[in-house]
């Protein structure tokens, strides 16, 4: 089951905005939220090794990045996170917390670090450290399995129907595709129809009432996964973004190492058979953290 089936992908995206006007305030304050003086020391690999511990912060209700199985985290996240700080031979404990708090969480000192598809922003940059992209998180389009071999990019929905969900990132680009479906075939969609939750929008795909639906490429590879020979995704509909590994602005060689160890990871190719055991598919990665300057 995705996230979308799960929740409708509605609580970890609407609490966003609290958890940055709460990031906000607890920066604004002398002390961290933890009491701490704001000027405590980074975490460093030394400490974390003097502990035995790395305590890495996660929403266990997001499939396939971490969710629980049998009363137990797992996902994407919770393999990568083990490989990541193998070298440290330290333990990896995963702190499931509410998305809201995820980053005052952080500041509290709750835990080490932030997993669970942290995707870039430019207020997420401008507050929190972060490592080199290791999932990707951009918007693509489900189209029927039968239909795979006629739509094959954005150009191919010409005078075809597309369907988002209401207030989505798909119903956020919808003008942008249409003008550029417009300037490179001369048509755009027929029609673009708005859904109340995705899972009505994919209903109405496998029906024949649209031809594609929008949303973000981890939660189609659920659906695929869910519905074997059902659907296909197209790649290339939207722009790219990434998700990264979230710290503190400080901890500046614990940013470092978990840059290391994406790379390494990309390297040998581990990084990539985690991602074709959990999506399905190998992502296309940025090897650094976009730019909002």
């Amino acid at each position: 089951m995705s996230r979308t089936h799960l929740r409708d992908g509605v609580t970890r995206r609407r609490f966003v905005g609290l958890s940055g006007l709460l990031l906000a305030a607890a920066t604004a304050l002398p002390l961290t939220l933890a009491g701490a003086p704001a000027s405590a020391q980074p975490l460093t690999l030394d400490a974390i090794k003097k502990a035995g511990v790395v305590r890495v912060g996660v929403e266990a209700a997001y499939r396939p990045f971490t969710f629980r199985d049998k009363g137990e985290i797992v996902g994407y996240d919770v393999d990568l996170a083990k490989e990541i700080f193998a070298p440290l031979g330290v333990k990896v404990e995963f702190v499931d917390t509410a998305w809201a708090g995820v980053i005052p969480a952080l500041y509290a000192g709750n835990f080490d670090c932030i997993m669970t598809s942290l995707t870039y922003t430019k207020e997420r940059v401008a507050k929190v450290g972060y490592s080199i992209p290791y999932t990707e998180a951009t918007q693509e389009m489900l189209v029927r399995a039968a239909d795979a071999g006629k739509i094959k990019t954005l150009d191919d929905m010409s005078g075809k129907i597309l369907a988002v969900k209401l207030g989505s990132a798909g119903d956020t680009m919808k003008a942008k595709l249409e003008e550029k479906l417009k300037a490179a075939t001369g048509k755009g969609f027929s029609e673009v129809k708005t859904y109340d939750d995705h899972p009505a929008a994919y209903l109405a795909l496998a029906q024949g009432s649209v031809d594609g639906v929008i949303n973000s490429l981890a939660t189609l590879t659920q659906v695929v996964k869910d519905a074997p020979g059902k659907y296909a995704i197209v790649r290339d509909i939207g722009p790219r973004n990434w998700a990264g590994i979230g710290t503190r602005k400080d901890d500046t060689q614990l940013i470092a190492f978990l840059n290391e160890r994406i790379e390494a990871l990309k390297a040998n190719g581990d990084l990539y058979k985690l991602q074709e055991k959990w999506f399905g598919t190998r992502m296309q990665l940025s090897d650094k953290i976009p730019d909002f300057s």
